[in-house]
């Protein structure tokens, strides 16, 4: 049976892609993804045929990777970070039941979230919720009610896609909503081209966050009560008692 595996590339498709993943791109013939995504990985595997498409194809993305399966060919659909976060794994499985002679196989990898608590230190330590403030597929009430959620039961926040050039004020109404339950001096985090060049961070308030400009290559976190500042990290105790 052909098969065509789901690919996460980690953050920056570089240092931070896994060992497997690095293993099954080796042996595939056909790499299909995101213009951009691909670009990352062109110089590490010259040899293979690329095919890509822009944002918003989605679809048509992932029928190319069954397509050139089905034809008998080994197949990599890659995303960034993991392809089951907010990557293309879910749909290429709605879409691989068209396709029954093409087995779907995921290969994970280090997600934003994970990703840029590493270089902020370690915020994720406790019960947190990721949220994506991309409004594309998930009406914004949806993702109000999300974000007023977590932010009341007093969940670690990280926010994927926190801004773009038509959602300029989308960070600034998420951090509107959570100062409901949240003090302005919550500490939070921000990380921006995640183990890429020019990768930058910085750790910062809530009151803060909320007129900071970002764009959708920035990770955003957002501390819970106990989240505190050591040596200039984001750190969210996980609650051991060692005094």
């Amino acid at each position: 049976m052909s098969k065509v595996y789901v690919i996460g590339l980690g953050p920056g498709a570089d240092r931070q892609m896994t060992l497997e993943a690095a293993k099954v791109l080796e042996k595939c013939q056909v790499i299909v993804g995101y213009t951009v995504y691909v670009d990352l990985i062109k110089s590490q595997y010259p040899e293979k045929l690329y095919l890509t498409t822009n944002m918003t194809q989605e679809v048509k993305r992932c029928r190319m990777a069954l397509d050139e399966a089905a034809a008998g060919k080994a197949v990599a659909m890659v995303c960034s970070g993991d392809a089951g976060v907010y990557g293309m794994a879910g749909l290429m499985y709605e879409l691989g039941e068209e396709y029954p002679g093409v087995m779907i196989e995921v290969v994970p990898g280090i997600t934003s979230a994970t990703g840029g608590a590493a270089v902020l230190g370690a915020p994720l330590m406790h019960d947190f919720a990721v949220i994506s403030l991309s409004d594309l597929l998930t009406p914004w009430a949806q993702i109000e009610k999300r974000l007023k959620a977590a932010a009341m039961a007093d969940f670690v926040i990280c926010l994927y896609n926190p801004s773009s050039k038509k959602r300029r004020d989308y960070l600034k109404k998420a951090c509107e909503y959570v100062l409901e339950y949240k003090s302005p001096d919550t500490v939070c985090g921000i990380v921006r081209n995640i183990g890429r060049d020019g990768e930058t961070h910085r750790v910062l308030t809530l009151e803060e966050l909320k007129d900071t400009e970002t764009d959708m290559f920035t990770t955003v976190f957002i501390g819970n009560e106990e989240t505190r500042q050591i040596g200039g990290k984001m750190v969210t105790p996980r609650g051991y008692q060692y005094v």
